[in-house]
């Protein structure tokens, strides 16, 4: 399986969470049905808005998204935090841990 750092994990303005990998893409993020979309313009894979999960456990399942098409993805002190409070990024780096 390929590793890929985390680019940048950033809630955008809707409340989404977004993660950008630095190399791979995932265009066919969409077929493991896990409502987590590829945006092509961006280069992030997106939750929608959290309703029942945390960011944390977002974060988890876009792992899962691109661990079931190759690739683990992983955070680390690259990463760059864009509108994610502190509070939030540690639920995050924590949830990394715990891949689901």
């Amino acid at each position: 399986m390929d590793v890929d750092q985390v680019a940048v994990v950033e809630i955008d303005q809707e409340g989404r969470l977004l993660v950008a990998p630095a190399t791979h893409e995932f265009p066919f993020a969409y077929r493991e049905a896990m409502e987590v979309s590829w945006d092509l313009a961006t280069r992030t894979l997106g939750s929608p808005i959290p309703r029942e999960w945390s960011y944390g456990r977002w974060f988890q399942i876009i792992q899962s998204v691109a661990s079931a098409q190759g690739v683990t993805l992983v955070l680390g002190s690259s990463t760059r935090w864009v509108n994610v409070p502190a509070d939030i990024q540690t639920d995050i780096s924590e949830a990394a841990v715990h891949a689901a």
